[in-house]
């Protein structure tokens, strides 16, 4: 399969028709200009294309340091276990490698922590879970 990687934001409706297919903003908490807004406001993404399509995307949010977080990182479900999740997320590890970027944190979906695992990311110890809060 051919396929174009970009260094660059998708177009606004490229990366609205991609997350439509995620499920992720099901309630509606944010807008799609919320969320473009957002994702043009990364440390560093990839936009994965084949035949102009945007396919795949990932994104990292980061002080370019030490503080990294891997988000957003979505396949469009008709090119799903073709190897476009491992390429997105391939790139975006290189791109923490070059910077020195030594700790690298993400969330994921409900059942994707395998395919991460495959990738060498380990669950947090129970001990140190980590908190968040909503508001």
């Amino acid at each position: 399969m051919e396929i174009e990687f970009n260094e660059l934001n998708p177009s606004k409706d490229d990366f609205i028709r991609l997350h439509q297919t995620t499920g992720w903003n099901g309630k509606g908490i944010y807008t799609y200009d919320q969320l473009y807004s957002a994702i043009c406001n990364n440390w560093y993404s990839i936009s994965i294309y084949h035949n102009k399509k945007l396919v795949g995307f990932g994104r990292i949010i980061s002080d370019g340091i030490y503080q990294t977080l891997i988000c957003d990182v979505m396949v469009h479900p008709e090119y799903q276990k073709q190897g476009i999740g491992k390429k997105v997320m391939e790139s975006l590890l290189k791109k923490c490698d070059e910077a020195g970027i030594k700790w690298v944190q993400l969330f994921c979906a409900k059942g994707k922590q395998e395919f991460y695992k495959k990738l060498g990311f380990i669950s947090r110890d129970s001990e140190a879970p980590g908190m968040s809060l909503f508001l």
